[in-house]
């Protein structure tokens, strides 16, 4: 049917399109704090074909009154991790409509760093993550949603998921899927690095062809984050310290049912942030990352923790008080309480069951290392959640005082990472010293150099690297690679044939979480962009000395500038789609490797 304007039909239909949503809007109008996004895009007789669209998926009238939140389920099944997030986006929903909102889903992307290793498929990973953060942008902003629930799990997902909650600032809530719990051999706690450790003791002919098949078999038995404290967890556990997950999320198992019931809660608590007018950047305070920080160094997290602390922070407007310098800042003046693989022997499920992240944040709390007064998405503070939490912390600190040490005893007095400057790394470099041999805190020896992780690779497989070597890698920094791989194969290898102790390594690239040993990544400036690392020539001394924060070229001065005179860029080694244009864009790893513009 076709009105013409003025008709009595056509008053008629825009009376009825007005009645059916009526306005909820205004400070206070039906409990809401602040306006609702999603009226722009279903209130009023002119939005009839957007609610039309609506109903064509089955939502009803009284759907479209409630306040819209997008449910960002990052299912997939090409990731362990995120296998079973239908089950958690499930119970999100239910949440969301029990405290009297609409859910709406809508999916990303998602690389797996571990079948992604060792090979071009890992340049993708870390650019995935602006993907991931552009397409949660896209979405919510094309549609107007009031707030977000986002479920990551693994890799890039959570870092992107948590870029895009500061970037839009709506209510947030992040809830992840959870750990994978520990494997087992005879008694022996394994875990996917185990694996990867396990093909270089197998090269070093330290174990047979049937116990790395039994390595296998055994080292992911559940879907979930792999189950040490590599990137996944770590940044799961940083949600949760960084105030925008709930208690639990960093360590409550993949597979057991309260992850299901915290799910549920986060589906309920965004409702109650939209109510409070209460966003994400509220929350993601400089004081909120400091507390990060300060849990990151506790825990002796991932290396890549600092890449997506440091992008996220930029999207929160932080960018120029989130620095190298205040990570190694407050890595100096925290200590490590707890020793998890690949540093030591416990898992996430010890963790857990030790407490989670709220126990070590009341350890942290008590020595004064952490601020209580900063919000979290509960609604109340640290200091406040903690309070609530108490006697469960205190049970469970009693029943595995094994895991977090008390600030008086810590592993360590300074934290899990450590930034290195020098003639090497003008503008920094990480290392996970937490997970450094003693005997390999300060090392001297002759550079290996290699330009891509291919050659590096083949030359550890042909033996061709001997005790008190730095291998040097280049090439593979974030606009070099092009996307910063991730090295862990190589790094796995050299722990697997014992190499670990008396081997060093350096690249402009990365390190999964997974790895230990003197492995020294993120050196800026990078060697694409003409870096020192660039000029680098076999035989050269090359001195590291982590405690003293110091990474050093031992050239003279006047040959460095010789070879600065000679050197060239190398050409690109990706010139057509997505990876060409990332490496246009990207900045530097000392700053985040975010992109420019």
């Amino acid at each position: 049917m076709t009105f013409q304007q003025g008709t009595t039909a056509e008053r008629a239909t825009q009376a009825e399109a007005t009645k059916t949503v009526p306005p909820v809007t205004g400070t206070g109008t039906n409990g809401f704090a602040a306006p609702l996004r999603s009226r722009e895009v279903v209130e009023g007789f002119h939005r009839a074909p957007h609610r039309s669209l609506f109903k064509a998926m089955g939502y009803t009238d009284e759907e479209l009154r409630r306040p819209l939140i997008g449910v960002m389920n990052s299912r997939n099944e090409i990731i362990p991790g995120h296998v079973h997030l239908d089950n958690i986006a499930r119970a999100v929903c239910d949440g969301i409509r029990m405290a009297g909102g609409t859910p709406i889903q809508f999916g990303v992307i998602g690389v797996d760093d571990g079948i992604a290793m060792g090979h071009r498929g890992m340049r993708f990973s870390l650019p995935s993550r602006e993907l991931i953060a552009d397409s949660i942008e896209t979405v919510t902003e094309a549609h107007q949603l009031d707030g977000l629930v986002l479920i990551p799990n693994c890799d890039k997902i959570t870092p992107g998921m948590l870029m895009a909650a500061a970037r839009l600032n709506l209510p947030t809530v992040v809830v992840s899927g959870g750990p994978m719990m520990a494997g087992n051999v005879y008694g022996r706690a394994v875990n996917l690095a185990t694996v990867f450790e396990g093909v270089g003791a197998f090269q070093a002919g330290r174990i047979t062809a049937e116990e790395l098949f039994e390595l296998e078999e055994a080292a992911c038995p559940t879907c979930g984050s792999c189950s040490g404290m590599f990137t996944a967890n770590s940044m799961n556990c940083l949600t949760e310290a960084i105030g925008l997950g709930l208690p639990g999320n960093g360590t409550i198992p993949a597979v057991e049912a309260a992850r299901l019931r915290l799910a549920k809660q986060a589906g309920m608590q965004v409702m109650e942030l939209v109510r409070r007018g209460l966003r994400a950047r509220d929350i993601l305070t400089e004081a909120a990352f400091r507390n990060a920080l300060a849990v990151d160094m506790a825990l002796g997290c991932s290396t890549n923790t600092v890449l997506h602390l440091l992008a996220i922070a930029h999207e929160a407007g932080l960018g120029d008080v989130i620095t190298l310098d205040l990570i190694d800042e407050v890595s100096r003046c925290t200590p490590q309480l707890c020793k998890l693989a690949p540093a030591g022997p416990h898992h996430i499920q010890d963790l857990h069951q030790a407490g989670g992240i709220q126990a070590v944040l009341a350890e942290l709390l008590r020595g004064g290392h952490i601020d209580g007064s900063v919000l979290t998405v509960t609604g109340r503070t640290v200091a406040e959640n903690l309070a609530a939490a108490e006697r469960r912390i205190l049970r469970a600190r009693a029943w595995r005082s094994d895991v977090i040490r008390p600030i008086e005893e810590p592993h360590s007095p300074e934290g899990g990472l450590a930034v290195l400057r020098g003639n090497l790394a003008p503008d920094g470099a990480v290392v996970k010293q937490g997970a450094v041999d003693p005997a390999m805190l300060r090392h001297r020896g002759p550079a290996r150099v290699f330009d891509s992780e291919e050659d590096a690779a083949a030359a550890i497989r042909q033996g061709r690297i001997r005790p008190g070597d730095v291998v040097v890698i280049r090439y593979e920094g974030p606009r070099g690679g092009p996307g910063m791989r991730e090295m862990l194969a190589i790094t796995a290898a050299l722990a697997g044939m014992g190499l670990d102790r008396e081997v060093a390594l350096i690249t402009d690239g990365r390190f999964s979480g997974a790895t230990r040993g003197a492995s020294i990544g993120h050196v800026s400036p990078e060697a694409a962009a003409g870096g020192p690392i660039a000029l680098v020539e076999d035989g050269d001394e090359i001195e590291i000395d982590i405690p003293g924060r110091r990474l050093e070229l031992r050239v003279p001065p006047d040959e460095l500038a010789r070879r600065r005179e000679r050197w060239q860029p190398r050409p690109p080694r990706e010139t057509r789609g997505y990876l060409a244009r990332y490496a246009r864009a990207v900045t530097s790893a000392n700053t985040g490797a975010v992109l420019m513009g």
